[in-house]
Parts: C-alpha cells; sequence; structure tokens
C-alpha cells in the first residue's frame, strides 16, 4: 500500500535561494526511496521576488501550486500596506487559494499525513486547517524558534505567533526543530503540552548538488593568488555582525600580517551590501582586502565554496538555538572553517562535535585578530581540523530524510507515546 504525505510547503523551486528551499526539496526528493509518496502544495511563481532560472525542480513529484500575494509587491500603494495584509507573513493570502486545493488534494490522493514547515508562518496556519477538516496526523517542521526574547519584535505578530505555535503544540502528532537549543525551548515553553512529540532533526547538504558542482569549471584558476577566505550567504546585521571582524582585519592590515596580494575575504549574496560598504569605509584600505560579491546559482555557489582555501561561519550570541544551514554545506565541501560564534551556542557545539575548534567570539575584534592570525597559519600548513568522511556522511539529506520517514512511518503506526 503506498503511503503518502501531504507537504505544505512556501518555500519550494522556483524560488531561488534560501535554505529552506534545499531541505523541502530534499525531503520531497528521498522520502519516496523511505516508502513515502510525497504531494507539495506550494504557491504559484508569482508568489516570489527572485525566481532560479530553467524553472520548476520537481523531479517527478506532484506538485499543486496556488495563488499568494505579496502585500509588500502585489498589495502596496506607494510602499505602505497596512499590518493587517501581513498577519502573520506577507503571504497570508495564501491560506484563502491554499485550504480549498489541499482538501482536494486529500479527497483525491487520500495522503495519510500532513506536513508544514515554517519559517512562513502561513503554512502552518494551511496545515492546520486542513487537519481540522480531515482529522489526518500533523507534524510541523518547525526549524527555527517561532518566538524568542525579541522576536517578532512587533507585539500584535508576536502575540499571533504564540497563539500559532499554541495550536502546533496542541494539535500536532510531533513537531520537528533542526537544533537541540530550539527543541529545549519549545519543551520549556510548552511544559503543560509534553505529549506532543518534539523532534530534532537537523539540516543537512545534498550530495548530488554537490556531485553537480564539482562537474563546473573550477572559480580558483589562478595559481598564485591571495588566500581566500569566503562567507557564502546572507549576512543579518544583527545576528552576524561582522564590524569587529573588519576591525580585527584593519588592525592585522595595518600591521603589516595582510595585504592585498596575501589575503581576501569573498562576502558572496550579503544581501547587504550597501551596509557592509557603509562598514568599510570606516577603515581606510580595508576595501582592497573584502569583496562583496553577488549572488551565484547554486550549484556555482557551491564549485565556490569547494574552491575556497577556507570557509567563514558568522553567528551572534543572539542565535544560539540556531544553526546556519551553510555550515553543513560547509563541512561538505570539506574545506577548513573559522566560525566567529558564542563557545555556548549550538553552533558551536556542533563544530565542535565535528572536530572543528577554530573558533571565536563574534564580537571581540581582539581575540578574532588572533584566532585569524593562528587560522591562516594552520591552513597554509594544511593542519587545519577537518571533520571526518563519517561525520560528514551523517548530515546528508538523504540520512535526515530517513529520520523523517522514521518519524513518519511511527505516527503512521501509532506507535508514539
Amino acid at each position: 500500500m503506498v503511503k503518502r504525505v501531504l507537504m505544505v510547503a512556501f518555500h519550494y523551486p522556483p524560488l531561488q535561494g534560501g535554505s529552506g528551499i534545499q531541505r523541502t526539496l530534499a525531503f520531497s526528493r528521498h522520502l519516496p526511496a523511505c516508502g513515502w509518496e510525497p504531494l507539495v502544495l506550494t504557491v504559484t511563481p508569482g508568489a516570489h521576488a527572485s525566481l532560479a532560472p530553467g524553472g520548476a525542480d520537481q523531479d517527478g513529484c506532484i506538485v499543486h501550486r496556488t495563488r499568494a500575494l505579496d502585500a509588500s509587491r502585489h498589495l502596496a500603494i506607494k510602499g505602505r500596506y497596512p499590518d493587517l495584509l501581513a498577519m502573520p507573513d506577507r503571504w497570508a493570502t495564501w491560506l484563502i487559494s491554499a485550504v480549498p486545493a489541499g482538501l482536494r488534494l486529500i479527497r483525491r490522493y487520500r495522503p495519510d499525513l500532513i506536513w508544514s514547515t515554517y519559517p512562513i508562518a502561513t503554512a502552518h496556519l494551511v496545515a492546520l486547517a486542513l487537519h481540522r477538516a480531515s482529522g489526518l496526523p500533523w507534524i510541523a517542521d518547525q526549524r527555527d524558534p517561532m518566538l524568542d526574547d525579541d522576536y517578532p519584535a512587533d507585539l500584535r505578530r508576536r502575540r499571533l505567533h504564540a497563539w500559532i505555535e499554541q495550536r502546533v503544540m496542541a494539535r500536532c502528532a510531533a513537531v520537528v526543530c533542526t537544533t537541540p537549543g530550539a527543541v529545549v525551548a519549545l519543551r520549556e515553553r510548552h511544559l503543560r503540552r509534553a505529549r506532543c512529540q518534539v523532534r530534532l532533526i537537523e539540516n543537512g547538504y545534498d550530495e548530488d548538488a554537490f556531485y553537480n558542482a564539482k562537474k563546473l569549471p573550477a572559480s580558483n584558476t589562478h595559481a598564485r593568488q591571495p588566500f581566500r577566505l569566503l562567507h557564502s550567504g546572507v549576512i543579518y546585521p544583527s545576528e552576524r555582525d561582522p564590524a569587529p571582524l573588519f576591525t580585527a582585519l584593519a588592525r592585522l592590515h595595518s600591521g603589516g600580517e595582510i595585504g592585498p596580494a596575501t589575503f581576501r575575504l569573498v562576502l558572496r549574496a550579503s544581501g547587504h551590501d550597501d551596509h557592509l560598504r557603509a562598514m568599510l569605509s570606516r577603515h581606510p584600505g580595508l576595501s582592497s582586502l573584502v569583496e562583496l560579491a553577488p549572488p551565484l546559482p547554486y550549484p556555482a555557489a557551491l564549485r565556490e565554496m569547494l574552491d575556497a582555501d577556507a570557509l567563514l561561519l558568522l553567528q551572534a550570541a543572539n542565535c544560539n538555538a540556531q544553526i546556519p544551514a551553510k555550515f553543513y554545506e560547509y563541512l561538505r565541501a570539506q574545506r577548513p572553517v573559522l566560525a566567529l560564534t558564542d563557545a555556548a551556542g549550538d553552533t558551536a557545539s556542533a563544530l565542535r562535535h565535528a572536530g572543528l575548534d577554530t573558533i571565536a567570539p563574534l564580537d571581540d575584534a581582539e581575540k578574532i585578530a588572533i584566532a585569524l592570525r593562528r587560522f591562516v597559519a594552520l591552513c597554509r600548513h594544511g593542519q587545519a581540523p577537518l571533520a571526518s568522511a563519517q561525520t560528514v556522511a551523517d548530515h546528508a539529506r538523504s540520512a535526515r530524510t530517513r529520520e523523517l520517514a522514521a518519524l513518519f512511518d511511527a505516527i503512521h503506526h501509532k506507535e508514539l507515546p
């Protein structure tokens, strides 16, 4: 008998960028090998501001798309729109089209489970409505925390997020988080709902994507070039503030320890280039060491990771219950990693568990300078730590999908307490 799961996901191709796409796409690709046929309910391409070239990548998976309006692009007048139209997020209108479509999918394909994924909270609202109407067990892929000390900043949105999280904990057969800290925080906020299973299924990397990336031409074709330290992905001003790093680089530069001929920091697809450019302008000469590089297609971005001399990870202490999704891709790239993060957070813990100890606090320029000096020396002598092959394999998305399928099986066979 075919087992089916209805997957409610906003982040799905042809949307370009974002770790949420890779997580859901990998699950939908690998679930059939685990005995589960996925049915994906997502949005039409017009909901996305940025689309990947080549259109949607569905791999034969049944995908049904319904219309969702982006309040900031489709409903705004002179750039402004009522907050009510963006509660709990800018795509709240998706609820109107997704619920009837989901019910039709349920009647036609008779799935055994419903799965939905955050951080677009409307996806959970769609799944909640489908769960109530059908009675099917519901699993919420919560990923990162829906609530934190100062998130969401808007009080009304915070209250709505709290209400949605309460419904998730009250109605779901299981909730999945991507980090140990997120699991603990969710359990502590809902001690009275201990019967709801909260499980850890981390993010990972896609081996097929790296296989395809290796087919591309190498990105470092020059035999003699500066040491290239790469950060690939968004640099959030508060969660990944590089100001102390820039100060450390300026000190090393003024002391003659690094220069344009020997060192290059590449910040690829930061998402905040203007902000970073203003920060760099405060340090004369630093712009010759730091490159603000535009986004690349996903395979090319992975190729660049494979070719970099080393990789940079940034994560502030206010995100201690989160692990950047790129961490897993960095592991697979098998390049040395310098992590600027809080030693007490989940990111540092994951690094140490992988055997990587090249870590310094993100907010301390003096310690960053010391760590960077040591790190570059280790890399140049081939002594920088790398994760073992088994550790890398354990983080593949195919392995994560087997964990998810095992959870589906337990719910389907009513083996969860």
